[in-house]
């Protein structure tokens, strides 16, 4: 069920919906969202929203200005203030003890963006992140079941300063066409117990279309270098990365490489069918993560998934049910929507 309003440049919406995943905002979903296109009759826009799940929470607040008066190369700025909790079982795992962790983000910033050159566009920003685990009562805790760390610093919370480098490079616009995505993230030191560490992300995206069929094709890779904490680590397993596995299931690891085949193809009105196969590993990295949470719940490290399923067009975005086979002999239903990311 959804709803949405439209008044002289301002716009709301929410709904409530229900799904069957294992993923972010799993299960049972509320959601509201207000948004103004032209604050102060400038065209800069005020999004505000909340989407809610069963552990799940994101409130966040974007403060757009798609063009900064009086700058020639078109550079926007975004000012943005988010509050999210997210399971920790992605990570740490679903164990007796453990089950219910979660770990809390404040974070704030501002990024300014720009076209570089045709089909390319820049984006630097300073992002300021405060992120603690808690448990099931709520209150902060600093080990998990097994004595591990669940924060860097050793505190109820990590504090970490962002500068932030992006570069896009996109096709045709299209979800289908190629795509890359470099990312750098520097974590600044400016106050001693402030975390220090450098993370570097890549994703590319290839696709081809064969007659009323298209191959797409992903990878995506990356590493930290430095004093992080284990809920940072990349999580490698579920419906947007290695299908066939629970979200966190392959394993966490300092670094990792995620890719991803697709076969779509057109069935009946907005129904499209799909064939796919995924790989994952974490090039073994996972002892490396302060506290080895993938090597004490006994994940493997690397792993592959493949399976078929339908997407049907929404407006919501296209909806995702996929059923997936992993090469440990388990089976599992994926639901999304929206593209993978």
């Amino acid at each position: 069920m959804w709803w949405n309003a439209l008044v002289e440049g301002f716009s709301a919406g929410g709904g409530i919906s229900s799904g069957i995943t294992s993923g972010p905002l799993r299960g049972l979903i509320g959601s509201f969202a207000y948004s103004h296109r032209n604050v102060f009759g400038r065209n800069q826009k005020l999004n505000i929203s909340l989407e809610r799940g069963q552990i799940d929470s994101i409130f966040r607040i974007n403060y757009t200005d798609p063009w900064i008066q009086g700058d020639d190369k078109r550079t926007s700025r975004t000012i943005m203030i988010q509050n999210s909790r997210t399971p920790g079982t992605i990570v740490h795992g679903n164990v007796d003890g453990n089950s219910s962790l979660t770990i809390g983000r404040i974070t704030g910033g501002m990024e300014f963006s720009r076209p570089i050159r045709p089909k390319w566009s820049g984006t630097a920003g300073l992002i300021f992140q405060r992120a603690g685990v808690r448990d099931d009562k709520g209150d902060p805790i600093i080990k998990d079941c097994y004595s591990s760390p669940l924060t860097a610093s050793g505190n109820a919370h990590d504090d970490t300063l962002l500068a932030k480098i992006e570069t896009v490079y996109t096709g045709s616009g299209d979800h289908g066409s190629s795509m890359f995505v470099p990312n750098v993230e520097q974590g600044l030191p400016l106050l001693s117990e402030w975390l220090s560490f450098t993370r570097v992300n890549t994703r590319a995206r290839k696709g081809v279309e064969i007659g009323p069929a298209r191959i797409l094709l992903s990878l995506s890779g990356g590493h930290v270098k430095g004093n992080f904490s284990p809920y940072e680590a990349f999580a490698i397993g579920g419906t947007n990365s290695v299908r066939g596995y629970e979200e966190g299931g392959v394993g966490s690891g300092r670094s990792y490489v995620v890719g991803s085949g697709e076969i779509s193809f057109p069935m009946f009105g907005p129904v499209e069918g799909v064939v796919f196969s995924d790989y994952g590993t974490d090039l073994g990295s996972g002892p490396t993560v302060p506290g080895d949470p993938a090597g004490a719940r006994g994940k493997p490290g690397s792993g592959h998934g493949y399976g078929f399923g339908i997407r049907v067009d929404s407006p919501l975005g296209p909806l995702r049910l996929e059923y997936a086979f992993n090469d440990q002999k388990d089976k599992r239903f994926h639901f999304g929507v929206g593209h993978r990311n």
